[in-house]
């Protein structure tokens, strides 16, 4: 998507979401296969034919997305217990290259289900845990990439995605008890979108404007400009880390921006600001240290 300023009009809606669905099984035993394929047809029709948005996006213009569920437990018939890892991109404006924009785990991700009663999402109520996850996800996924192309832009998604959250955590309709709608860990849903929405981690939403927008997007014709805005970006990212350690939120971007990061930097003939970058990002995400440092070499 390369403009935010979309043409309104039925003639051409196009939905949000170029979503790729893959439900694999582990150390688990369904006895008829084409369940598994069943619910993976049906969760990705879902992402892909649901209207998220009041906008229009041309067929060009959806967000992609891949999202990997492995089915770890089968507790009861019908009852699913799994992991899921969701990856957004994004391309690059006047290049072939996307970008991963988001990289995200949910280690439980855990749902009922059946093949006769079809996965159905309402925006103002509690369905099904499964459509719950569905949706909360792809409006995360549409805030965090209208974040990268507008200031602040995906504001209303992330109320979108609350409201999701608040009517699964306070549901009575089926016996899915999810803890993961009421924040009772430090890594669950409810604290990533409150990471999203805290006006004192502001800095990482501005960030992603100035590291795709103002970054990437500029890249091609004005590289040093781009690095600059770049640095800006990690600068206000690094405020989000000190303000909240071990936040999901920046733990995710690192792990989709690492290596992103080390080749956007290692052309630069700016060696003062290359000695910056892996001094402030040796501090902040330790863990992908050694790809910084080649930074320097």
């Amino acid at each position: 998507m390369l403009a935010l300023l979309l043409l309104a009009g039925p003639a051409a809606r196009a939905q949000e979401l170029q979503a790729d669905v893959q439900v694999t099984t582990q150390n688990v035993t369904i006895t008829d296969p084409t369940l598994v394929t069943q619910m993976q047809n049906e969760i990705r029709n879902l992402l892909n034919t649901q209207a998220w948005t009041s906008q229009t996006y041309r067929p060009d213009e959806r967000i992609k997305v891949r999202m990997f569920i492995g089915i770890t437990a089968i507790p009861q018939n019908g009852t699913y217990n799994a992991t899921m890892r969701l990856i957004s991109t994004r391309p690059v404006y006047g290049t072939g290259y996307e970008t991963n924009v988001i990289s995200l785990t949910d280690r439980n991700f855990n749902f009922n289900y059946s093949p006769q009663n079809p996965i159905a999402f309402s925006q103002n109520s509690f369905t099904s845990n499964l459509a719950s996850l569905v949706g909360y996800y792809a409006y995360l996924v549409i805030g965090i990439d209208r974040d990268t192309f507008g200031r602040l832009g995906g504001t209303p998604y992330y109320e979108l995605a609350r409201n999701v959250v608040n009517y699964s955590a306070n549901q009575t309709i089926t016996n899915e008890v999810d803890e993961g709608w009421r924040g009772t860990g430090s890594r669950e849903r409810h604290f990533l979108l409150d990471n999203l929405t805290d006006p004192q981690l502001e800095a990482f939403r501005t960030g992603l404007y100035n590291y795709y927008r103002l970054g990437l997007d500029v890249f091609i014709e004005k590289p040093d400009e781009a690095r600059a805005s770049v640095m800006t970006a990690l600068t206000g990212i690094q405020k989000a880390v000190v303000t909240r350690p071990g936040a999901l939120l920046t733990r995710a971007f690192f792990d989709a921006k690492a290596d992103e990061i080390a080749n956007i930097f290692r052309t630069s003939s700016d060696q003062t600001q290359k000695q910056q970058l892996v001094t402030m990002l040796t501090e902040v995400d330790p863990g992908n240290s050694a790809k910084y440092q080649t930074v320097l070499k």
